[in-house]
């Protein structure tokens, strides 16, 4: 028995870096993710007993973790939302290199998606889960995770304006620095 305590503990703990990013992409804050991931943790750590060992312990975990944003979430109710990001741009600072523009191009545009959807391609490209797995997650069928994960990639494609190929990676300036290739 005490063998399967130091197994779950291990295993909950290599979880929890993907359990971090999975509650930053629903929160928006690293604080409050903090707070839902230990939340996420106490609870489960209170009910393994009703884990079943050699299942999958992330998918177990995530799906405590999006319950508990959900509940929290119908708690606050009255909170002041930022769908458009008008308040973040007011507070942010532009970044001094592309890649960090780029990927806050990305967080502005993932933030515009439906909850569904953002949730899904979190789940399905960022965190690694199957479909299945994120369908399991989410409670709803297959064919419903595939559906919104395409959504999500068509819309984001269309607010980043990503046309083709050359849209990825570095611009023609910095591909001729990085290359050697003179001016």
């Amino acid at each position: 028995m005490a063998a399967e305590g130091t197994s779950f503990k291990r295993e909950m703990l290599a979880t929890l870096p993907s359990l971090r990013a999975f509650a930053v992409s629903l929160t928006g804050k690293h604080d409050k993710a903090d707070d839902l991931v230990q939340d996420t943790v106490m609870k489960a750590w209170a009910k393994q007993s009703s884990f079943e060992m050699g299942t999958n312990i992330k998918a177990w975990l995530f799906t405590i973790l999006r319950n508990e944003f959900y509940s929290q979430m119908r708690k606050r109710g009255r909170e002041v939302q930022d769908t458009d990001g008008v308040f973040t741009e007011r507070l942010a600072v532009h970044p001094s290199q592309y890649g960090s523009m780029d990927l806050e191009d990305f967080k502005a545009a993932l933030s515009k998606l439906p909850d569904d959807q953002r949730e899904a391609i979190i789940l399905i490209g960022a965190s690694g889960f199957s479909y299945e797995e994120a369908a399991s997650i989410c409670e709803c069928a297959v064919g419903t995770m595939k559906s919104r994960v395409s959504r999500a990639r068509t819309r984001l494609t269309e607010l980043l304006k990503i046309s083709g190929e050359s849209d990825y990676g570095p611009d023609a300036v910095s591909a001729q620095v990085t290359s050697g290739n003179s001016f």
